[in-house]
């Protein structure tokens, strides 16, 4: 481990957990950060056009808009977000100068992401032990020469993060698929995929199906896995604005939130002054992946109950009109063991049967999750359980009711909606052959894990990443770094420095970008992007701020730039060549018109952004109860009860963010919510597990994994904290557990990595 980062962990402190999120000290914390890194007079400019409809969209999480914004319409993570893009840091030639790639890698994610904006293009040539600059027509030479030499392009990986705007994902996919592969893994491979694949083989479309209206309108909503006072902190004034309607919220998690438990405000009295609203009725202490049996147990209760008082409980109409498999699906569950629920869950039955009680009452019920669900092995299998739940009362195309899988990452769902797929459907590929020309590649390509193992076993040799920091977002540390060290050539747009600009290829290059925040000057003018919000809104983004350095380009014209150096002249070159790449750098509105064409709902695409809000793309479950999926109809599908077995002496254990991050962007050292000052590395743990497995709070202990593949992982030195968990689980930060995430250990069916279900036994540090 880095000296640097000892260092800092032995400041680290620890405190009780707040019992509420938000109020005076978040709007403290977020003007401090705007301040130090952005100075007063840029924070405001840059902060009262945050999430505006003439402003950009925020870079953090994809929680939408409302109606009527807030003149401060922006959490304390957004103004973080926003200050650490809109930074007057630089990281530029001399920076790279001074310090050698050997020190950098040495530097904590928090020390590297705290240097500054990046200001030019900067290549790692063979040997050397320096970034240096590079201009832009070399750095695309260079691209093209080693992606021209592949023996077949299937030997490329070229990644996308959450953050791309629906232009330039649509312009990437688009010249990767021009020159000849399906090789997109992206974010949501690590993330989102278990819901998209759930949602699309029970209600057909792998996206939400509520508005924020439908949050707001909601009977009951179950938050599961998920902890929105961190994550997507703008949630709570929704959830806020439902329990003024008289809603129910349900919070089932291992770990106490505290945006779930109390929430203060900042754009009302009450919550800048006053005691601030208490959100969740109900909390449902749920053993890390007992989630599948949970869902379960409540499905059988409501056919208990239907049993007992037929007619009164199934929405019989809907489930004989709009679904197949219930029969099948309800026999399956007749023969469930509700001693095997409740050592999977950890609950009391009665706590159970309220929650069922609670369904049974609601007319409009919304299940809400997020990666505490999605990234397990059964993750595919719990989701179908969600939708199996609501399905049984008619859920699914009411107002006020639906299920509601959140987003992380600001456009992470309209990456996917552009084609940033390595599996993209027949249909989507003709209509790309119909509007650019060339006859896209049919073959499925890798996601991101088996990216991984292309590039570590040899079989692929250059990886290019279109924004994100993929060395620390990538499960099995060891195993991705020595994936990229593997690569002939390592390349990444990005603003700001990461751990993967360290960790390279035998040559390696950074093509620094253009942020959210700046304004983006092209042939035809200031041009605008759109983005795609977590419940399938499209709006408008523009920034207005200079950019950092006059080097900068944005995504869309580095796409632009790269295809016409790998394709080739308009005259003789690949498949592609002759699609108006200049242009469409100039003037963003030519590839809207492309857009129109291929993907379904962005009709008039130009005149609906224009609109105030933006527009919604359709969602047929939601818009009409029409479910486009295998048989037509929406799907009750059945699974088996499974859960996590723990051996005697281990843990299972959840890697999680702190508050003061968002993704693998370390905004500070603290966690606020949960008490934890001035350092990372805490692991949490019960007391009676503390004291069972002969440690005491503050000790420094190591996390052995320990894997079906029989590889021992290791991350060393955590402090333990006694936190309200339950017995067997624990929780640590990721990037810094990330080692611990066999690569081999997916979801079944979606193959995202399983982060939140690894079992790991504590070894004493050594002193």
């Amino acid at each position: 481990m880095p000296e640097r980062t000892n260092a800092e962990d032995r400041k680290l402190s620890v405190r009780p957990p707040h019992d509420h999120a938000a109020g005076m000290e978040a709007v403290a914390v977020a003007l401090r950060h705007a301040q130090e890194q952005m100075g007063v007079v840029r924070s405001f400019r840059a902060l009262r056009r945050l999430n505006q409809p003439d402003g950009f969209d925020c870079p953090g999480c994809a929680w939408p808009e409302p109606g009527h914004t807030h003149v401060a319409e922006f959490c304390e993570n957004g103004a973080k977000a926003v200050a650490e893009e809109a930074t007057r840091k630089r990281v530029d030639p001399d920076f790279f100068a001074r310090h050698p790639v050997a020190e950098l890698a040495d530097w904590t994610d928090y020390q590297l992401g705290r240097s500054g904006r990046l200001t030019h293009p900067m290549v790692l040539r063979d040997g050397a032990s320096h970034y240096a600059p590079i201009s832009w027509e070399e750095a695309y030479g260079l691209i093209a020469q080693e992606l021209n030499a592949l023996p077949t392009p299937d030997e490329a990986i070229f990644y996308t993060s959450g953050r791309t705007s629906n232009e330039a994902a649509f312009a990437y996919q688009a010249f990767v698929r021009a020159y000849g592969t399906n090789n997109l893994p992206d974010c949501s491979n690590m993330c989102h995929e278990s819901s998209g694949v759930a949602l699309t083989e029970t209600i057909g479309i792998g996206k939400g199906s509520v508005t924020l209206e439908d949050v707001e309108h909601a009977d009951l909503l179950l938050i599961v896995g998920q902890n929105p006072g961190t994550n997507h902190p703008r949630m709570l004034s929704a959830l806020e604005a439902a329990k003024g309607n008289g809603a129910t919220i349900v919070s089932i998690n291992p770990l106490p939130e505290a945006g779930l438990i109390r929430f203060k405000n900042p754009q009302t009295p009450k919550g800048m002054l006053g005691h601030g609203t208490a959100l969740a009725d109900h909390w449902l202490q749920v053993r890390v992946n007992g989630d599948l049996a949970l869902f379960q147990a409540l499905s059988k209760l409501l056919l208990d109950a239907e049993a007992a008082a037929p007619g009164t409980v199934l929405d019989h109409a809907f489930i004989e009109a709009h679904t197949d498999g219930f029969e099948a699906w309800s026999a399956a569950l007749q023969q469930l063991d509700w001693d095997a629920v409740l050592a999977a869950t950890g609950l009391r039955r009665e706590e159970i049967e309220l929650v069922a009680e609670l369904a049974i009452r609601s007319e409009r019920t919304v299940v809400c999750w997020a990666m505490g669900i999605t990234q397990h092995k059964n993750a595919v299998a719990t989701i179908r359980e969600f939708v199996s739940f609501l399905l049984l009362r008619g859920n699914i195309g009411r107002p006020g009711a639906g299920v509601c899988p959140v987003r992380g990452h600001s456009n992470v769902q309209g990456d996917r909606t552009m084609g940033i797929y390595e599996k993209p459907a027949p249909a989507f590929l003709e209509r790309l052959h119909s509007a650019l020309g060339f006859a896209p590649p049919q073959a499925h390509g890798l996601d991101a894990v088996e990216a991984i193992r292309a590039m570590r076993d040899g079989r692929a040799h250059v990886f290019f990443a279109m924004g994100g920091n993929f060395a620390s977002a990538a499960p099995d540390t060891d195993a991705t770094f020595a994936a990229l060290r593997a690569c002939r050539l390592t390349v990444h747009v990005s603003t700001k420095l990461n751990r993967s600009h360290v960790v390279h290829g035998t040559q390696a290059l950074i093509l620094p970008t253009l942020g959210r925040t700046e304004l983006d000057m092209q042939a035809r003018g200031a041009q605008a992007v759109t983005v795609e919000d977590s419940m399938g809104m499209v709006h408008h983004s523009r920034g207005t701020l200079a950019p950092a350095s006059e080097e900068l380009r944005s995504e869309v014209a580095i796409v632009a730039g790269l295809a016409r150096a790998v394709l080739g002249p308009v005259d003789g070159g690949r498949a592609g060549a002759d699609l108006p790449w200049e242009r469409f750098a100039g003037d963003y509105r030519l590839l809207r018109q492309k857009i129109e064409q291929v993907v379904p709902g962005f009709e008039r695409f130009e005149q609906r952004i224009a609109q105030p809000g933006g527009f919604a793309l359709p969602h047929p479950p939601r818009d009409s109860r029409t479910f486009p999926t295998t048989t037509g109809k929406a799907r009750f599908l059945t699974n088996p009860l499974t859960c996590v077995t723990v051996p005697e002496g281990r843990l299972v254990l959840q890697t999680l963010r702190s508050h003061d991050q968002y993704n693998t962007t370390i905004y500070g050292l603290n966690d606020r919510y949960r008490g934890v000052k001035a350092g990372r590395r805490v692991v949490f743990l019960s007391a009676r597990d503390i004291e069972q497995l002969g440690f005491a709070e503050g000790d420094v202990v190591d996390l052995i994994g320990e894997a079906p593949d029989g590889i021992e992982r290791r991350a060393d030195r955590f402090r333990i904290v006694s936190y309200d968990t339950p017995r067997g689980c624990a929780a640590a930060y990721y990037p810094e557990t990330n080692p611990l995430v066999p690569l081999d250990s997916t979801a079944d069916g979606s193959n995202q990595p399983a982060s939140k279900s690894v079992i790991v036994r504590l070894q004493r540090s050594a002193a």
